[in-house]
């Protein structure tokens, strides 16, 4: 198989095209990348910022430089002996007309030729949440229009300038009554009976965008409306989904996907036999899942692992302090308010996601299980139904025909056991997992089955990622996609059973610290893990700033704006993005970043404001008082604020250095996001998907940053040099000994004659001398490593048997050691 050494994530679209793709390939080929991984270059709606509103899987995009630019892009690529890997989208597409499926299915309804092709309730009409208030409120405002487009010989509908296709049969009563005149089509446009009378004729009917929760026919993908769901268990929806893929895979253009959200579709491990017998054997392969605790990735899924979340979470195991959290935790307790219990706060959250957000997906659930399981009343299923999605622990099971795994019935007995203690029928519950097992036969089952899977995964993220995430604030480096923000970290001991475990399991996943879709970039992560490191500097720190701004606080009729654990967050999101040393002009750009990310946070918190219902007042109360914490007015919170964050800044680029070695070394397949290879401080999308012109320019902004670059290239290309070490080497944990063992992470890893070792170092003391730190902490090295060897990131060589940590780490808080040449 092609397995790559390392993978550069590059985010197309934002000006980044296929040419200018061209120019990076040198700047990778130098730092050791061994393949590219770039997101979706197939044809998406118009300008999309991310392209996985695909409209068109079969064209490469010409907003990126179409198949020609492809070509020219995977020609550089080939010439500096590197790879393609590509993100491809499966579970959806976008529900856009320049979608040509969607906009046939739109124009015929259940009779289109792509009706199966889209997961659609054909038993009711297609639902468009378009409108921004009710249809006929709309019509008496007159917001439709009529016209005849004359490149596609169509009569079309126009809300505003949003067009849609109509019915073949009412198109033309319009064009008998009406032909194409322009003012005769808007004498018809003005008359709110006739165009209630023509709406009410077609194949879709529209909606208030408000109502999609509750209303919606097709599935989404999550709570997006404007994404409509791929039913890709079809054979025939997955030949005409995947031509392109399949051919740019055998043409040996491309060596590997990224299959985007596998826990969308009803049948992943069918979809991933299929699409791993289309594209071969050598084809990478890796899957976006999250994995809950204890939880592994499906043994017989045929692909060499996930994209890498769970390796962010050992991270916070390693550099984060357990008395320090502890610390943290009580003064949090303080002003988190009701948000302070995760387990009650996440119980809280999935119950809104259940019974609002995904209130159209649960009635679904709903009527098909009253109907396969009529002996019990409608309230005792859907109370039922309601508890055991509440109380599922994972993401999704994988039944489909067959029967549960070991590991799914293990994960749908727990999540029953826990749904026991609520309300709901335990004879309802058990007969829930009777058709979840795959007891009751027939399609309505299946389909019930296959439906509260594709639910489980979107009701579990929108609850976790995108609610709590922002509700439970006690400290945001742990509130990662796939963390695990309420537990005790672990410890070195814990990362280095995860890592001989991922050795075992996923020893060619991708190991990821930054994404376009984490909550934050990796330095920014590092640096408030440094947060439990001196509690009492920060907690002292909040309530200074606490009394310094509360002058810009609003008193509105509902409470304090911000309040006290929105204020809290804030503090930490600001250090995150913290640049050191803050210059004056780099203010207006902090408080725009700030400003965005503030008001993206509390609607995602659904606690005073949301998407679906915004309270303008508040959002601006908050909004302001970002922008004036950041005033030039406010120098002495800012100087007060820059001076004691300084520690953070210098321990948090401690532990940047050493998760970044550990990255490139560990089990895994080291991926670094766009960027990320010097020094990444963003937050959640669309702040980290910002282009990141300094690639380019191949000018570090600064010495940190220049180390950090330094680091990777020098690592990535023994990597490169060396690949079956990494790819097939053993991990082996190194023992440490001495007052100051609990501050270093040693492992070595293996293959034949090859060995290397990673130092890094976790919790030290940068106001201490070096020396005096370590004091006589040395590593234990085992007889099988009895050779002298050489310290790649310095040049310094260093004699058999055990080493003083000390002298090791003199320059550096981390080491690389390989043998010497």
């Amino acid at each position: 198989m092609n397995i790559p050494t390392s993978t550069y994530r590059l985010q197309f679209r934002g000006g980044v095209t296929f040419e200018r793709a061209v120019e990076l390939v040198p700047y990778l080929e130098d730092i050791g990348i061994s393949h590219v991984y770039a997101s979706p270059i197939f044809t998406a709606t118009t300008g999309s910022t991310h392209g996985y509103d695909v409209t068109d899987p079969n064209e490469v995009d010409p907003a990126l430089g179409g198949r020609q630019g492809l070509d020219v892009f995977v020609a550089a690529l080939q010439r500096a002996g590197m790879g393609l890997i590509l993100d491809i989208v499966p579970n959806h597409m976008a529900a856009s007309i320049e979608n040509v499926w969607w906009r046939d299915v739109l124009a015929h309804g259940r009779h289109s030729a792509f009706a199966g092709y889209f997961d659609i309730d054909w038993s009711r009409k297609l639902t468009l949440p378009r409108l921004g208030k009710p249809v006929d409120e709309a019509l008496a405002a007159g917001e439709f229009k009529l016209r005849y487009d004359v490149a596609n010989g169509r009569m079309m509908l126009f809300h505003f300038d949003d067009p849609l296709p109509l019915s073949d049969e009412s198109a033309k009563e319009v064009l008998a009554e009406a032909g194409s005149d322009a003012a005769r089509l808007q004498a018809f446009s003005a008359d709110p009976v006739r165009m209630k009378e023509l709406l009410g004729k077609q194949h879709w009917q529209l909606l208030c965008w408000k109502d999609a929760a509750a209303n919606l026919s097709y599935r989404r993908f999550f709570e997006v409306a404007e994404l409509v769901g791929l039913r890709v268990e079809d054979p025939s929806v997955f030949e005409a989904t995947h031509r392109l893929v399949i051919d740019l895979v055998r043409s040996g253009q491309v060596q590997g996907l990224r299959i985007d959200h596998i826990d969308g579709l009803a049948d992943p491990k069918a979809y991933l036999d299929r699409l791993r017998q289309a594209v071969g054997f050598e084809t990478f392969l890796v899957v976006e899942k999250i994995l809950g605790p204890h939880e592994a990735l499906p043994s017989d899924w045929p692909v060499s692992g996930t994209t890498g979340y769970e390796f962010i979470t050992a991270m916070a195991d390693l550099f984060v302090e357990e008395e320090g959290l502890g610390k943290i935790d009580a003064a949090y307790r303080m002003v988190g308010d009701d948000h302070v219990n995760f387990a009650s706060a996440l119980r809280a959250a999935k119950l809104q996601m259940v019974e609002r957000n995904f209130a159209g997906e649960m009635a679904r659930l709903a009527e098909l299980v009253h109907r396969l399981l009529p002996q019990f009343g409608e309230e005792a299923l859907s109370t039922a139904l309601r508890e055991l999605l509440t109380a599922f622990p994972v993401y999704r099971t994988y039944g489909y025909q067959g029967a549960l795994s070991a590991e799914d019935d293990t994960v749908l007995r727990d999540a029953i056991e826990r749904a026991r203690l609520s309300s709901a029928s335990p004879a309802a519950l058990n007969a829930l997992g009777e058709l979840l097992r795959g007891e009751i036969a027939g399609s309505e089952a299946m389909e019930f089955r296959a439906r509260l899977q594709q639910l489980s995964g979107p009701v579990m993220a929108k609850s976790v990622e995108d609610t709590l995430f922002y509700r439970y604030n006690r400290l945001l480096g742990m509130n990662e996609v796939g963390g695990e923000p309420a537990r005790s970290p672990g410890g070195v001991a814990a990362v280095h059973r995860f890592m001989l475990d991922r050795c075992r399991r996923q020893p060619c996943g991708l190991s990821a610290t930054s994404t376009h879709d984490t909550k934050r970039g990796e330095d920014a992560r590092a640096r408030l893990y440094a947060l439990t490191q001196r509690p009492k500097l920060w907690i002292d720190g909040v309530e200074r700033w606490r009394r310094m701004n509360a002058r810009f606080r609003s008193d509105l009729a509902d409470g304090p704006a911000p309040e006290p654990n929105i204020e809290w967050m804030l503090y930490q999101a600001l250090l995150g993005i913290w640049p050191a040393p803050m210059r004056q002009r780099d203010r207006e750009d902090l408080c725009e970043r700030l400003s965005a990310y503030a008001q993206k946070a509390i609607r995602e918190a659904k606690l005073r404001t949301d998407w679906m219902d915004s309270d303008e007042v508040y959002e601006a109360a908050v909004l302001d008082f970002v922008r004036e914490l950041l005033s030039e007015t406010n120098n002495e919170f800012l100087t007060d604020f820059g001076s004691t964050v300084a520690p953070f800044v210098e321990l948090g680029y401690r532990n940047s250095l050493s998760q970044l070695l550990i990255k490139l070394t560990a089990p895994g397949i080291p991926d670094i996001y766009q960027g990320a290879e010097t020094l990444d401080f963003s937050m959640v999308d669309p702040d980290n998907r910002r282009p990141v012109s300094h690639i380019w320019a191949g000018v570090p902004r600064s010495e940190p940053a220049s180390l950090k670059r330094q680091i990777t290239r020098s690592v990535l290309r023994y990597r490169r040099d060396n690949p079956a070490l990494f790819l097939n080497g053993t991990y082996l944990p190194l023992e440490v000994a001495g007052p100051k063992k609990d501050s270093l992470i040693v492992f070595a890893r293996f293959f034949r004659e090859q060995v290397a070792i990673t130092v890094a170092s976790r919790l030290t003391d940068p106001d201490r001398p070096v020396s005096e730190f370590w004091e006589d902490t040395t590593i234990v090295m085992p007889p099988e490593i009895d050779c002298r060897m050489r310290d790649l990131l310095t040049g310094n060589l260093w004699p058999s048997g055990d080493l003083a940590v000390a002298g090791l780490l003199a320059v550096h808080p981390v080491a690389f050691l390989v043998k010497p040449d």
